[in-house]
């Protein structure tokens, strides 16, 4: 066990930071707040679990997130030995590296394990994004509590939450605001000059999710309701850690893939899509939050393994499961869940969204009221700052 004492003086020597995200939300907020560590404090050194764009920010990439995200009850049984033997190297590999700060980003169920270990061997521990704890699981506060120094919350419901269990947490708002404005002026080549796109067809964003399991299950019912549409330019947002084979071979099972308006696909460039798009189909997670706050229509999609969805019936205690609708307790955005998902009823309400008037607008007006309600930008910044300060303490 080991441990260290600060004071604002003492940031001359460099310090040193071990971050794990285990998706691909996580990998755009770690590297934001490692860009914002980096300028308050020069003399840093990033060793982390991520992606391509906290490995942009510099620092060492232990493991990529395509290697470790597992979604559902039943396949993170199915995976359990590669999980349990990334929990074991992640523990040799914090003792090896002597972190001055842990920092996790959400991906609670290899997170929490892993702040357990950190707290016994004497590492500070950060939690920045917190767990969706108040969906289902509730009892991991008292494990957060116990093994947790720091909470940063971005969510403004939840700072009540946890103040419920008698935890103080800091809420920082929402950190995809600061994403957002990054990428306002960001390329938007890959769309622009897309081959056979008629410029005055109007555009449908298709979000199936950035793991290649949920990718599978949602983007062929996306892609069942294109051809009711020929006017409209439906366009996939890539992932370039999905091997291009994975899309290629589900368009080609549709018969997307090619005819007089084929479906197109663009990679890494979900922003620059979201920003021309006319409406979206969207996979549940932070996606949904991303478009609504490109003030794109959507409709919300989910559909897991018949274990998974029974066993998350049985335990998740809130009515929604986009972020949109839960920030704003109340259905803005509809949501197409299991057996609702199907070819049948993303097609009405797909044609709600681009017909019905009154239905768009008051979406759009939500979109803008739930805007406000995220705290405004500089979430990665107060992060920093906060992580700093309590270094320092």
């Amino acid at each position: 066990m080991y441990c260290r004492f600060y004071s604002p003086a003492m940031f001359s020597f460099i310090m040193k930071y071990y971050l794990i995200a285990g998706e691909a939300s996580g990998d755009l907020h770690g590297s934001n707040l490692i860009k914002e560590l980096k300028k308050k404090d020069t003399n840093s050194h990033f060793r982390f679990w991520g992606g391509d764009l906290m490995q942009a920010q510099g620092g060492e990439l232990v493991k990529h997130y395509r290697d470790l995200a597992f979604m559902g009850f039943w396949e993170v049984l199915f995976n359990i030995v590669t999980i349990l033997k990334n929990i074991s190297f992640c523990k040799r590999d914090l003792v090896a590296f002597k972190p001055d700060a842990l920092i996790l980003i959400d991906y609670p169920g290899f997170n929490l394990r892993i702040a357990g270990y950190a707290h016994r061997i004497g590492l500070k521990v950060f939690y920045y994004i917190s767990p969706q704890i108040w969906a289902w699981k509730q009892s991991r506060v008292n494990i957060i509590k116990q093994v947790v120094d720091k909470m940063f919350v971005i969510l403004p419901f939840e700072k009540e939450f946890y103040k419920n269990f008698n935890f103080e947490v800091d809420f920082i708002g929402h950190p995809l605001l600061d994403a957002l404005d990054d990428n306002k002026d960001g390329s938007s080549i890959a769309i622009d000059t897309l081959p056979n796109e008629n410029t005055s067809n109007k555009i449908i964003a298709l979000l199936p999710g950035s793991r290649k399991q949920e990718i599978t299950v949602m983007l062929p019912v996306m892609l069942s309701i294109t051809r009711f549409y020929p006017t409209y330019k439906f366009i996939i947002a890539g992932t370039s850690s999905i091997p291009v084979k994975v899309y290629q071979s589900l368009l080609l099972h549709s018969g997307n893939e090619s005819g007089s308006n084929p479906v197109s696909i663009v990679y890494d460039q979900t922003y620059p899509l979201l920003r021309k798009a006319n409406a979206a189909l969207v996979t549940s997670g932070t996606a949904t939050l991303e478009t609504a706050l490109h003030l794109v229509p959507e409709v919300v999609c989910y559909k897991g393994s018949r274990l998974s969805y029974l066993i998350a019936k049985k335990l998740i205690k809130t009515k929604y499961i986009s972020l949109v609708n839960l920030i704003m307790d109340k259905e803005i955005v509809p949501e197409l869940i299991q057996n609702d998902f199907n070819t049948i009823n993303l097609r009405q309400k797909l044609d709600e969204l681009l017909t019905v008037d009154h239905k768009r607008n008051a979406m759009i007006n939500d979109f803008k009221l739930l805007k406000d309600k995220l705290g405004g930008r500089g979430a990665s910044e107060r992060a920093s700052g906060l992580m700093l300060k309590y270094l320092e303490q």
